[in-house]
């Protein structure tokens, strides 16, 4: 019987916390013998090789690929890809899980709206996770129609012919944001996208021990340089004016304005702040037209205004404002 779904799922030093990834694969609705589980071990030093060995023994729809380190995910997904054998591709990350249908509902409702690519639903155990776009089943998304590009995490459902016929492959090596570059690709390339809300098909999860890679401390040249790629993808396949302007305020409000907000701003050192500043101002000015940050909200603007005039000291003072804001309510009495 044909494969319907190949799941890659690129693996480093998990430790426990790929159990529950595993258990949620195992309990899946979709029958086994009409998905595969590909898991690409990254170069493990733990006991994570010798237990998905195990697995893929016991298991016939897993499989198991070893291979040296390559730093970052982008090189396991794609290997996972070259593997694969199904239908659709999912990717999935060793620290998260899957809803225990969210296989057999994904695939279904990507063929039934011959989707080349299938948003699930997501729910974020201590991670953020996009609200708006699952409110509603969107079974023909565009990044017009639907706030699709506030989902930029690699775990979507894609067809493997689309991607073949494309190409589309994740941007290797040891960097940031691989999965933006992806994402946003596959968004303005695929034929139709499909949005489904009425599940939820992936927990997003935080680990106790915070090691999960979005949460560690970047260099900033390194990952406004990625970043760029991103922004270069967008502006290849869009045309300038208000659609455009659009997509490339999701990058201005959640990799800039937010990190150069309130007390997010005033937690990091100085000297690491300075250098952020120095970066985004630099992407902003070389980038953004004055219709990026006229859709933000108004305080918003006025981070994104001193981002853009270079103006440092003004925004950490405008920082500690925000900061030292509170509601405040005063008793009246009975009406």
């Amino acid at each position: 019987m044909p494969v319907k779904v190949s799941v890659v799922v690129p693996v480093y030093n998990p430790g426990p916390y790929i159990e529950d990834c595993v258990a949620s694969l195992l309990r899946q609705s979709l029958p086994p013998d009409e998905f595969e589980v590909l898991f690409v071990d990254d170069g493990s030093t733990d006991a994570t090789p010798a237990r998905l060995d195990a697995l893929a023994a016991e298991h016939p729809h897993i499989r198991v690929i070893h291979q040296e380190n390559s730093g970052w995910s982008g090189k396991p997904r794609n290997v996972g890809i070259e593997a694969a054998r199904g239908e659709f591709v999912m990717f999935v990350d060793n620290d998260d899980h899957l809803g225990d249908e969210a296989l057999e509902r994904m695939y279904e409702y990507g063929v039934e709206n011959k989707a080349d690519v299938i948003v699930g639903k997501m729910a974020g155990k201590g991670r953020p996770v996009p609200v708006e776009l699952f409110r509603r089943n969107h079974p023909y998304a565009t990044v017009d129609n639907a706030p699709l590009i506030d989902s930029l995490t690699p775990h979507k459902m894609l067809r493997r012919s689309f991607l073949d016929r494309t190409g589309l492959r994740f941007p290797e090596g040891p960097r940031r944001l691989e999965d933006h570059v992806f994402i946003a690709e596959a968004y303005l390339r695929a034929d139709n996208v499909s949005v489904l809300s009425d599940y939820v098909c992936y927990y997003h999860v935080k680990r106790e021990d915070a090691s999960n890679a979005g949460f560690q401390r970047f260099e900033p040249v390194g990952y406004f340089k990625n970043l760029r790629e991103a922004l270069d993808v967008v502006e290849r396949y869009t045309e300038p004016g208000p659609l455009r302007d659009k997509l490339l305020r999701r990058w201005l409000r959640v990799e800039m304005v937010e990190r150069m907000s309130g007390r997010r701003l005033l937690a990091m050192p100085d000297d690491y702040r300075r250098e952020l500043f120095r970066e985004m101002h630099a992407v902003v000015v070389e980038r953004f037209g004055p219709g990026v940050a006229a859709g933000l909200q108004p305080g918003r603007r006025v981070v994104a205004a001193l981002i853009r005039e270079d103006r440092y000291d003004d925004l950490v003072a405008y920082a500690e404002w925000e900061a030292g804001v509170r509601p405040e309510a005063v008793p009246t009495g009975p009406p």
